[in-house]
């Protein structure tokens, strides 16, 4: 079994390291030297879908690993949980994201969505520079609480809870980059993680108690929490909504805004696609605004979503913890052993993808491309896979064309610092700046 001592590499770039160590041994399980920690690297698909689907019984989440200890402090136990506690949650909020409901609230969304981008005329009108990333986090903060909170959360105190979300995705870092540490061990980042979890729940455990106190009948989160029960007929301790209330706001918030803000500098310094990209919209939209029609035409503004996805999937990394000894790629795993799944690498390794792995094409994801080339299922899975696939997976399939759509449909653009960002290490895949840009209004768009 080969063996790779990583950790002045994972340090200095940890991206790119796990990327050069994928290539190397072209999918092999590979055994990574991280001080004191031994985890395996797993980047084959077809190993991929034996931990995810067919063995996922033998490769749990977690609790102890460097992520999921992390993610358990802000979370706790709920949908983002194992065993039954995961299996109750997901049984009262599956139905949210299925997507006969989510269809029937893109007009709502796509509405929600027109209103904050509206904001962006006077910037645009005055050649103002803007953060794109603070930006994306207000247009999808505005869309989510109305379609999933029923405007209960503000988008104030939603732009609140995202900002609070930041400081906790990067608070994480020194605990990914030392995954040995035990969590009463004290790091940098601590401090403010804590201070973040608390200003969460400042925010979001009034609404929940009020809407615990005044139930309805309505099909968003908090109702759906505040009547909901568990199998012997009791209602769900405040504990148990308050988890599933905060993972639910992160999981419809975060993997939107934090992708769409690469899309920037990927068009930037790929004109070709921009141009494509913006003419299928002037064909489809015009104007605007977008409605649900549009969607369906939108062919190609999804095939470059889902290669912005392959190259910048907001979760990057996906450790396991073998649950018993098992035997995988030929490689002897033993009981207690972490693994580390990485979609971040298998996306980018040339074994998957060929030689130009590493290029932005979005005629990779051309109608029927991935049957004709063999594309094995589990070599592209941004929102991971089997019984955890990420419950929001729909809900950003719509959201981000109807964000791509309404601000090329009324704007053109110009960036700061056209060059590509470096990554962050954080528990999601984020820009090492700022992405600023100036919009530059069409003359024929509308103010709404």
């Amino acid at each position: 079994m080969p063996a790779w001592q990583a950790l002045p590499s994972v340090i200095r770039d940890a991206h790119s390291a796990l990327v050069d160590v994928s290539n190397r041994f072209g999918g092999d399980v590979v055994r990574v030297s991280l001080g004191v920690s031994r985890p395996y690297l797993v980047t084959n698909p077809a190993h991929v879908q034996e931990i995810l689907q067919e063995k996922a019984a033998i490769y749990p989440r977690g609790d102890d690993t460097a992520l999921w200890r992390s993610v358990r402090q802000l979370v706790g136990d709920g949908i983002l949980a194992e065993g039954e506690t995961w299996a109750a949650s997901r049984r009262i909020l599956a139905p949210l994201f299925r997507p006969a409901r989510i269809n029937r609230l893109v007009e709502t969304m796509a509405d929600a969505i027109a209103t904050a981008v509206d904001e962006l005329d006077a910037p645009a009108a005055a050649g103002q520079t803007v953060d794109i990333g603070r930006e994306l986090s207000r247009i999808v903060c505005s869309a989510i609480m109305r379609v999933f909170f029923a405007d209960r959360i503000s988008v104030q105190d939603g732009l609140r809870i995202m900002a609070a979300q930041e400081t906790i995705v990067t608070a994480m870092a020194p605990r990914l980059l030392a995954p040995f540490m035990p969590w009463w061990v004290p790091m940098p980042g601590d401090r403010r993680f804590r201070a973040a979890v608390r200003a969460i729940d400042d925010i979001l455990l009034p609404v929940l108690r009020e809407a615990v106190r005044e139930p309805n009948d309505g099909d968003d989160v908090l109702s759906t929490l505040a009547r909901a029960r568990t199998p012997d007929g009791r209602p769900l301790s405040e504990r148990q909504m308050r988890d599933d209330l905060v993972s639910m706001v992160a999981v419809t918030t975060e993997t939107s805004y934090v992708v769409l803000t690469w899309l920037w500098p990927v068009l930037a310094n790929h004109p070709h696609i921009a141009d494509r990209l913006v003419d299928e919209i002037e064909r489809v939209v015009g104007p605007g605004p977008v409605n649900a029609d549009h969607l369906p035409e939108l062919t190609y503004t999804k095939m470059v979503l889902e290669e912005l996805l392959r190259l910048y999937p907001a979760g990057w990394i996906v450790p396991r913890r073998a649950a018993a000894d098992d035997v995988l790629g030929g490689v002897r795993i033993d009981k207690g052993a972490t693994i580390i799944l990485s979609p971040y690498a298998t996306q980018r390794m040339s074994a998957w993808w060929g030689p130009t792995a590493a290029e932005f094409d979005p005629e990779r994801f051309a109608p029927g491309r991935a049957a004709a080339v063999g594309q094995h299922r589990y070599a592209h899975y941004p929102f991971g896979a089997g019984m955890h696939r990420c419950l929001g997976e729909h809900l950003f399939n719509l959201e981000a064309v109807l964000i791509v759509s309404t601000l090329l449909s009324r704007y053109r653009f110009r960036l700061t610092d056209s060059t590509m960002p470096g990554t962050r290490v954080a528990a999601s895949l984020r820009p090492a700046r700022r992405v600023e840009m100036t919009f530059i209004p069409l003359e024929r768009s509308v103010t709404r």
